[in-house]
């Protein structure tokens, strides 16, 4: 019986996911969670043999919550997500994620793909891997994506500028050269695309 960590924000889909997931004779949901936090709580008090966390799950995100459950389990974690952001694939296998799925996978292919995982194998979703291999490079440099991670919270500019330890003149500079890189007419509209691509 493989026992199961389930962690999505939305209650319906967790519980649609949870229920048909148990429908398989060999599966089983040990423990469920709606935000990053309570994923790595509850996988530390069920000790579950395989996650399964949406990526788009605040605080913070479901890659973070996988890095911390396989640093402090070290069982196998999969991601599900609505968009599927070539630059966080990346991220993810780097981090040790064994599978990377979109929501719009059938119920039975997600438990055909947690089996395999389970028993070491990785999984990737065929067009998520596709398009990481033509995705562009991220044009930012590190501390332009730093100041950009802060701006999507939606800050404004003093608090970036205190959040970043610089000027705000100077992250004003910063977020010039950062728009006109990307296009973008905002500073918050440079942090979406950012965000949407996988950057930060």
């Amino acid at each position: 019986m493989i026992r199961l960590l389930l962690a999505d924000d939305e209650d319906l889909i967790r519980g649609a996911l949870a229920a048909l997931l148990g429908l398989e004779p060999d599966l089983t949901v040990v423990g469920e969670a709606a935000d990053s936090v309570a994923a790595v709580e509850v996988a530390v008090r069920t000790q579950p043999d395989l996650a399964v966390l949406d990526l788009e799950m605040p605080p913070g995100d479901g890659l973070r919550a996988a890095t911390a459950i396989r640093q402090r389990l070290g069982i196998p974690v999969m991601l599900v997500t609505r968009h599927a952001r070539p630059a966080v694939l990346r991220r993810a296998l780097a981090a040790g994620v064994g599978g990377f799925v979109p929501k719009t996978t059938p119920a039975a292919r997600l438990a055909e793909i947690i089996r395999a995982v389970h028993g070491g194998r990785r999984y990737v979703d065929p067009e998520i891997a596709a398009s990481a291999l033509t995705e562009n490079t991220c044009p930012l440099s590190a501390r332009e994506l730093e100041i950009l991670t802060v701006v999507r919270t939606g800050a404004p500019i003093a608090d970036v500028a205190a959040a970043v330890h610089l000027a705000p003149g100077t992250v004003r500079n910063y977020l010039s050269v950062v728009m006109t890189k990307l296009g973008a007419d905002t500073r918050h509209a440079a942090a979406h695309h950012a965000w949407e691509q996988g950057w930060i």
